[in-house]
């Protein structure tokens, strides 16, 4: 605890470690992609955390992770392929379970924006356990759709890029050893959206519900609007995950209204 702790991400996770090591005292360094919109790199920062930045297509965050971790005596704290923070991230399933019995609906497909699969590994537990008529259903970008492919051929694939989307929040190499089993036994077919399907569902988001919601964050929504003849079933639950958006990009999305 003295020594810190380390962790690697992009947005969500990279801010929620940053101000839990804040509120208990705990030096925070966090590993961040140099192209991360400048809004998610200040708001880490402004928790206190040491930010590192590296270039995600020459460069492995898991290598830079683990080698200050050595360097450092830091304790790493992994995005999604971690038991303790899939659990974690499950908490958002048990939400969804309870909500949805307050509402009388026991089937629905569950649709999670996608990276690692932490977040959507952790829902499929808690809802195989609360909700078990319920399924769980991944969102990714085109081209970076790793999780889709992997569940199509039962076996883990990479994406060819690790960059060069505006979804960068769910951009991942590949799904976590530990959270892919899970997705291949709890979750369906995964859902595939565009770019500009993200910016679209980020305005009706914003429009119809006053959410902000970043690229990636919006995901979900984008597939639950543009892809419901791959949806079964008429009740569908989606989430919206992370709000780190910069000005000119909500702009893009705005104007998508117009």
């Amino acid at each position: 605890r003295k020594s810190g702790v380390i962790a690697f991400s992009s947005g969500n996770h990279a801010q929620g470690v940053a101000l839990a090591a804040k509120m208990h005292g705990v030096p925070s360094v966090i590993v961040m992609p140099a192209d991360s919109p400048v809004l998610k790199i200040e708001n880490t920062r402004a928790y206190g955390a040491e930010v590192v930045l590296y270039d995600r297509d020459n460069e492995s965050r898991e290598e830079i992770g683990a080698r200050l971790s050595q360097e450092r005596g830091l304790t790493l704290i992994k995005p999604f392929d971690e038991p303790q923070v899939i659990a974690g991230q499950g908490t958002c399933g048990l939400e969804i379970a309870a909500q949805a019995a307050e509402q009388g609906i026991e089937k629905a497909e569950v649709i999670v924006c996608c990276g690692g699969g932490g977040p959507t590994s952790g829902i499929a537990l808690a809802l195989e356990a609360d909700a078990p008529g319920m399924r769980v259903r991944t969102a990714e970008p085109e081209g970076f759709d790793d999780v889709a492919r992997s569940l199509r051929s039962g076996v883990i694939e990479r994406n060819a890029r690790t960059s060069g989307n505006i979804c960068d929040a769910i951009i991942s190499p590949q799904p976590g050893d530990i959270t892919f089993p899970i997705m291949y036994r709890l979750c369906g077919p995964g859902l595939i959206i565009s770019e500009q399907e993200a910016l679209q569902a980020m305005g009706h988001a914003f429009n119809r519900l006053k959410v902000v919601a970043e690229p990636g964050g919006a995901a979900a929504l984008a597939a639950a609007l543009y892809r419901r003849d791959e949806i079964e079933g008429d009740d569908v639950i989606v989430t919206i995950s992370g709000g780190n958006v910069d000005a000119p990009m909500f702009i893009r999305a705005l104007e998508t209204l117009t």
